[in-house]
C-alpha cells in the first residue's frame, strides 16, 4: 500500500482525563508492527487508539493497552486489495473473505465499549456506503473528541 492510500494516521489518548489527536506519519501504515509501536509511545489514562482511513475505502481502529492489542477492521472485503487490511485480517486469524462477501466489519467490535461506544452502535456506524474519513469523525465525536480530530484532519 502506498503512503498516498492512506487519507490519515492518527493517535488519540487520554492524558490526565483529556483527549489528545497527534498524527502519525503514514509509512507506519506499511507494517502492522510499526503501527502498534508507534502508538505505544503515547501515554494514555485508557490505552491509545488508532485510527486510519484507507483510500477513501475503509478504516481500522487499533486499540493499545498495556500488553494488549485490539483491531477492528471496518470493511472485511478490504483485504483482498489492501496490505494493512490484510495485516489486520493475519492479526485477527480470519479467513480470506469469500469474492461474494458482504463489506461487513471484523474484528473486536468492544474495541471501545468502555468509552462509551457499544459494539452494536460501532457496528451500526460501519456503512459501507460511508467514507471512512467521515464514520471515524463520527466514532471520535461519540467518545468526545471529534473536535479535535476534526482540527487536526477536517
Amino acid at each position: 500500500m502506498a503512503d498516498d492510500d492512506v487519507d490519515f494516521a492518527v493517535a488519540a489518548y487520554r492524558d490526565q482525563g483529556v483527549w489528545q489527536v497527534a498524527e502519525l506519519k503514514t509509512a507506519v501504515t506499511q507494517d502492522v508492527g510499526e503501527l502498534v509501536e508507534a502508538l505505544r509511545r503515547f501515554p494514555s489514562d485508557v490505552g491509545v487508539l488508532g485510527m486510519v482511513a484507507v483510500d477513501e475505502e475503509f478504516f481500522v481502529l487499533v486499540r493499545v493497552s498495556g500488553p494488549y492489542t485490539r483491531f477492528m477492521l471496518s470493511d472485511v472485503t478490504a483485504v483482498a486489495d489492501y496490505d494493512l487490511a490484510a495485516d489486520v485480517a493475519d492479526q485477527l486469524d480470519l479467513p480470506d473473505p469469500a469474492p461474494d462477501a458482504d463489506a461487513d466489519p471484523a474484528g473486536d467490535l468492544e474495541i471501545v465499549s468502555d468509552l462509551g461506544l457499544s459494539s452494536s452502535a460501532l457496528d451500526l456506524l460501519c456503512d459501507p456506503d460511508a467514507y471512512p474519513d467521515e464514520m471515524l469523525l463520527e466514532i471520535a465525536e461519540r467518545l468526545g473528541f471529534g473536535d479535535e480530530l476534526n482540527a487536526l484532519v477536517g
